[in-house]
C-alpha cells in the first residue's frame, strides 16, 4: 500500500487569476496534478511543493492548543 502524501500548488486559472496554497493529498505528484487539473481545467501550475506530513502522535493535542491560546492571550 502506497502512503499518501500532501502536495501544495500555486496555479494560474485559465481566466488569469492566481490561486495560492491549494493542498491535495495523493500517492504521487502526477496524481496530485491530475486532481488539480480536474478541478481547475486548463490551469497553469506555477509552483509545486511537497508538504511534510505529520506522523501519528505528532499532531497537536487539545492541551497543547489550549496552552498556545493562553500564551497568546497573555502577550496581548
Amino acid at each position: 500500500m502506497t502512503e499518501m502524501m500532501k502536495y501544495r500548488f500555486r496555479i494560474r486559472t485559465r481566466g488569469g487569476m492566481a490561486v495560492d496554497n491549494l493542498s491535495v493529498q495523493a500517492r504521487s505528484r502526477e496524481e496530485a496534478e491530475a486532481r488539480i487539473r480536474q478541478i481547475y481545467q486548463h490551469c497553469e501550475i506555477l509552483e509545486f511543493s511537497e508538504i511534510a506530513a505529520a506522523g501519528r502522535g505528532e499532531g497537536a493535542d487539545l492541551e497543547s492548543m489550549i496552552s498556545l491560546i493562553s500564551r497568546q492571550d497573555e502577550q496581548r
